[in-house]
């Protein structure tokens, strides 16, 4: 008898703390912030997902009377800032702007001091850009033929760049050389940015870039697109053929952008966090300006961004395992 009592009020004082917590959490939800935000961008300033982080950072700032900080942190394939991330507290002062090579992460690092999975929290997905090849001044091929045999007739293969270690853009290149059964060798940037500049100068032959980061030069024509890795074309760029267009079937690749907090973050911060983000990405202002980076608006919620990251893992744990690409 008295241990159902015990029990009782163990009980009793368990829904006791539970009753009073969520009012607590509700009020936290409803007050935040009432400090400046961290954003962390894992590439230097200049590239997609730094702009895209930095609209909606401004755009949280204004909403939320309080500044929202980008804070670039670079380096091995994004695995910087997500390690920063990942270390930091679930107080929803600490959000990561970052894309789909981030599900890539744990399938390519043999050793990593974070799970790209477990200690994250999803908010929210923004939108999705497709890749696109593109060449340099020194390279002669005008179309996915021509690039290929130009390939195999140089000593040595072509250099390919990429903003980064286990990058999308890597991956994507590495699935590139094996589908079409050409050598590259594989020349990792530290960002967007100094890619496409020696790209410009020509020190490095060609790389898969985001579109928006490549549509103005190639319009200008110092840049050269030789296929564009989407199921149809795209009009920021109409004249630019698929790969499937040119007989590689089935050849897609993009990337995608998307904002998390560190594990653990209370659902009442996540829920407002993805509220406020994704009336932001609404607003026809930020969609016009998303579209005419040659993005395709997604604005998913929490759970539907949870559920493509699940998709996403496996999907480019297969890939690297296809393509047999490593970074040591």
């Amino acid at each position: 008898m008295n241990t159902r009592r015990s029990s009782l009020r163990v009980l009793l004082a368990a829904l006791a703390c539970t009753a009073t917590l969520a009012p607590v959490t509700s009020a936290l939800a409803q007050s935040y912030p009432t400090k400046p935000v961290r954003m962390v961008v894992p590439y230097p300033p200049g590239g997609a997902t730094d702009v895209i982080g930095r609209m909606i950072a401004d755009k949280l700032g204004t909403k939320w009377g309080q500044a929202v900080i980008v804070d670039n942190r670079a380096g091995a394939g994004t695995t910087v800032g997500a390690e920063n991330v990942a270390k930091s507290a679930p107080d929803g002062y600490t959000l990561f702007e970052t894309t789909a090579t981030h599900t890539i992460s744990a399938s390519l690092y043999p050793k990593l001091n974070y799970d790209p999975i477990k200690d994250f929290t999803p908010i929210t997905l923004t939108a999705t850009i497709p890749l696109v090849l593109v060449t340099g001044p020194k390279v002669p091929a005008k179309n996915l033929d021509e690039l290929l045999k130009w390939i195999k007739s140089q000593p040595g293969g072509a250099s390919i760049g990429s903003p980064g270690n286990g990058s999308v853009q890597h991956l994507t290149g590495e699935l590139f050389k094996t589908k079409a059964g050409v050598n590259t060798v594989h020349v990792p940037y530290k960002g967007a940015a100094p890619m496409i500049t020696d790209l410009l100068g020509g020190q490095v032959d060609m790389a898969f870039a985001t579109l928006s980061e490549v549509t103005s030069y190639i319009k200008s024509g110092k840049l050269r697109a030789i296929g564009l890795a989407h199921d149809k074309r795209m009009s920021a760029v109409p004249d630019v053929p698929t790969f499937g267009e040119q007989g590689m079937k089935g050849f897609v690749g993009a990337t995608w952008f998307g904002t998390f907090a560190p594990a653990k973050l209370p659902a009442e911060l996540r829920d407002r966090i993805t509220k406020d983000i994704q009336a932001i990405v609404a607003t026809p202002e930020m969609t016009k300006k998303l579209e005419d980076m040659g993005a395709e608006v997604n604005n998913l919620g929490s759970q539907d961004f949870s559920k493509l990251i699940d998709a996403e893992a496996k999907r480019w744990a297969e890939a690297v395992k296809i393509s047999g690409a490593k970074v040591e």
